[in-house]
């Protein structure tokens, strides 16, 4: 049995991780940014924690993290929150989640990014689309570089179809869309999968198990 620290539990793909990870019988504290959201996170199962990582510092992150064997970083803006949002929770809110965890003594970090953040951006692409593209960007690379034992996932658009459980997974696949609860799916094989440490994926539906899928990539190596 492990303990998850989820950061931003409040999200779709967080809830159900939460569902995966209870049902495998793993303990995980919810960080989210409310009462009402915190009670979301004890009725899955687990421990909600309020923190407002936009606020908050490194330290109180760690504060809440403290006794976790990895953390999974979820939390976004979310579409039409602004630009400067895209700053201060994807990019910020993923590096103090970072600092924290090595100052908690935590080493495993799964980070869920987005599909295609590395290609250029479009001289004439929406300024909040830049931005997120960018912070995302920015916060796989500091993540890259914290020393943590990191994979950064990378799906597709994101729907709320019932997954499948099968996924077409590699450093680059094309443009698609994936439900998420195989992207909670994804993030519970790899937590347990130490091959899949410093590895970034980018992964969309398709017709490989989950499980079938990380083993063939990690076999590579």
């Amino acid at each position: 049995m492990s303990r998850i620290a989820i950061v931003g539990a409040h999200g779709k793909v967080a809830q159900q991780l939460m569902r995966v990870l209870y049902d495998r019988g793993d303990e995980f504290v919810g960080i989210v940014r409310s009462d009402e959201h915190a009670e979301d996170v004890y009725r899955l199962g687990g421990e909600g924690h309020v923190l407002d990582i936009e606020q908050a510092d490194s330290g109180a992150i760690a504060k809440a993290i403290v006794g976790c064997d990895a953390v999974v970083f979820t939390a976004g803006a979310g579409a039409g929150s602004g630009v400067a949002r895209k700053r201060t929770v994807d990019y910020a809110g993923s590096v103090k989640s970072a600092e924290a965890a090595a100052s908690a003594g935590i080493r495993r970090f799964v980070q869920v990014s987005a599909w295609g953040v590395d290609a250029p951006v479009a001289e004439d692409a929406d300024p909040q689309w830049r931005a997120y593209v960018e912070a995302k960007r920015e916060a796989d690379e500091a993540l890259r570089a914290s020393g943590l034992d990191w994979t950064i996932l990378r799906p597709g658009g994101l729907t709320f179809d019932e997954g499948t459980g099968a996924i077409q997974l590699g450093e680059s696949v094309p443009r698609g869309t994936i439900p998420r609860e195989d992207v909670a799916r994804l993030i519970a094989v790899c937590l347990t999968e130490p091959a899949t440490i410093g590895r970034t994926w980018e992964v969309i539906s398709g017709d490989v198990p989950i499980e079938e899928a990380v083993h063939a990539l990690t076999a590579a190596q």
